[in-house]
């Protein structure tokens, strides 16, 4: 289904007001991440026998990798971008606001909340990176197995922790 997602995420429409730069490069991280699951599919046949050419099947999981590691940078370069983005506009708001009362306004709260949001995304990100330089072993010597299970695993604890619904709001 992610893969779908993807695709879809890849035609359609930017937000307004989104810089070129990071149209493209989300762009070229739908593509990539959209590759990386496709190409996976084909990884897992190999694995469990269904597909029959193993070293195509060895061949075609380490480009998927390199996908991954391509769409991962994407996500950290447009996640440092939009939080720079984002504290600009805090930064104006709290200078209209004069620091008066900032945590009462609704809209500060928001940005606060989106900017929270983009760092959690940002540190999972960088953790994939990791994990993809550990799988393809770019790095044998720094990111050893174990270096890349522990980056793993707590890229999966982040993403487990993304997908908790959000907290009912009190009246």
């Amino acid at each position: 289904m992610q893969f779908v997602n993807d695709l879809q995420a890849l035609i359609s429409p930017p937000a307004k007001g989104t810089p070129l730069p990071l149209i493209l490069l989300g762009k070229s991280k739908n593509a990539m991440l959209s590759t990386f699951l496709f190409l996976d599919q084909i990884v897992w046949a190999g694995r469990t026998g269904v597909y029959k050419n193993k070293e195509r099947a060895e061949f075609l999981g380490r480009i998927a990798f390199y996908c991954f590691l391509g769409s991962n940078t994407c996500t950290t370069i447009i996640e440092l971008a939009e939080l720079q983005r984002l504290s600009k506009s805090m930064k104006k708001l709290e200078k209209d606001l004069k620091h008066q009362e900032l945590y009462k306004n609704e809209q500060y709260r928001m940005k606060l909340k989106k900017s929270n949001e983009r760092l959690l995304a940002l540190i999972k990100s960088s953790l994939d990176i990791v994990v993809a330089v550990g799988l393809l072993q770019l790095a044998p010597k720094k990111v050893t197995p174990r270096v890349t299970g522990a980056f793993g695993f707590a890229s999966s604890l982040i993403a487990c922790y993304q997908l908790l619904p959000a907290p009912a709001k009190s009246k």
